[in-house]
């Protein structure tokens, strides 16, 4: 049993919220981080993730994976994990649930045109737009914009991949408004729900991947991880029928990283001598983490997935089109703010242009397309992707 609870973040130390709440109202028995993620849970922008890409635009296949289901996925294991090492499994869920809200429609695809488009209103961030979602975007409260999360909800949102040496436009303000130490490390709880994404990713989109015809199980074989993974099930169940194997493949690969990273992330924590959250913040390293050899691994699947996947020949027309979509899109609002809808333009210039930022990202895949075909002209995308 691997547990670290001295060095879980406690709800009744929390660092509080940008704006006191009075404590009357109808709250029920809930404490910080989980009126926290509640708050992500009910949000406009947490709906809005099942219509937004996951891997493939739009898809018409009810049993691919979207933005929301994989939110879903990644909040599991990353509350499995927090529960094994004795973390706040409520803090962990809500990053592992909200670490996606500021992704724009057509995922990474529309996030660089974005960015592109509107880079002389200091760009497009997936990450720093999430604060500005949960900070000022999000109004559900009479007295206060956004959702008024806890400070550690924050910084984790801010830095669950490390350090922010080099925040962008949107993490620098919401640090202005809230000191979320930038530079330093964050919680064991923000460290944990940064690689339950990797895991979770790493592993579901082989099954999308290979649901879709896109990756050939032969060529992802030839992996070492994934051949040993395959091995063991063929040895546990001798005669096993491929998709089952392929099921069994995936259960088996999260079981496997998870289980590396729980030694790991003990072996590293005694290493670094560590026996506080303030201890965890100075550590100067990661601290929750592959073992060197698996972590070879993983990345060697990483890059196997961007290449045979996510910049296949099958979708790179998917790209090229989503990404035209939002160019296209940009510049229409560009040239005349008066298409936005009430209250989204900014005051100036660079207010104008991330307005547009704003009412762009929280668009989802569907909505984006028919927002095109409106404004630009029809979009054409293969039906399946």
């Amino acid at each position: 049993m691997r547990s670290f609870g001295g060095l879980a973040a406690q709800p009744a130390s929390s660092r509080g919220r940008a704006f006191a709440e009075a404590p009357d109202g109808p709250r029920g028995p809930r404490d910080a981080f989980q009126r926290d993620r509640d708050r992500i849970v009910h949000s406009v922008a947490f709906r809005r993730l099942r219509h937004k890409t996951q891997v493939f635009v739009a898809p018409d296949g009810d049993h691919f994976r979207v933005r929301l289901t994989h939110s879903i996925e990644v909040a599991q294991i990353g509350r499995s994990m927090a529960r094994a090492l004795g973390l706040n499994e409520d803090l962990t869920e809500a990053l592992c649930l909200a670490h996606d809200l500021g992704h724009p429609p057509f995922g990474h695809a529309g996030e660089d045109a974005l960015s592109v488009a509107l880079a002389d209103g200091g760009g497009f961030d997936h990450n720093g737009h999430t604060l500005r979602i949960v900070t000022r975007i999000e109004a559900p409260y009479p007295d206060f914009a956004g959702l008024n999360l806890s400070w550690e909800t924050l910084e984790g949102l801010a830095k669950h991949n490390g350090p922010a040496d080099a925040p962008g436009w949107a993490l620098t303000a919401a640090d202005a408004a809230f000191g979320l130490e930038l530079g330093a490390w964050p919680s064991l709880e923000a460290q944990v729900a940064a690689i339950a994404d990797d895991i979770a990713y790493d592993n579901h989109d082989i099954d999308d991947g290979l649901r879709a015809g896109i990756l050939e199980l032969g060529e992802l074989l030839e992996l070492p991880l994934v051949a040993q993974l395959w091995a063991r099930i063929e040895a546990r169940h001798p005669g096993l029928g491929e998709a089952l194997k392929v099921k069994a493949l995936v259960r088996d690969g999260i079981g496997t990283m998870v289980g590396d990273v729980l030694d790991e992330t003990a072996r590293r924590v005694a290493e670094a001598g560590v026996t506080s959250i303030d201890d965890v913040r100075g550590a100067g390293r990661q601290l929750v983490g592959f073992s060197a050899e698996l972590g070879a691994e993983e990345r060697a699947l990483k890059r196997f997935l961007y290449d045979r996947l996510y910049n296949s020949a099958t979708l790179q027309p998917v790209r090229i089109e989503a990404q035209r979509v939002i160019t296209n899109l940009a510049a229409a609002y560009r040239a005349d703010a008066s298409l936005l809808p009430d209250g989204w333009a900014g005051e100036g210039e660079t207010g104008r242009l991330r307005g547009i930022a704003d009412y762009i990202a929280g668009m989802t895949d569907g909505f984006a397309i028919r927002q095109h075909a409106k404004l630009c002209g029809p979009v054409h995308l293969p039906d399946r992707f």
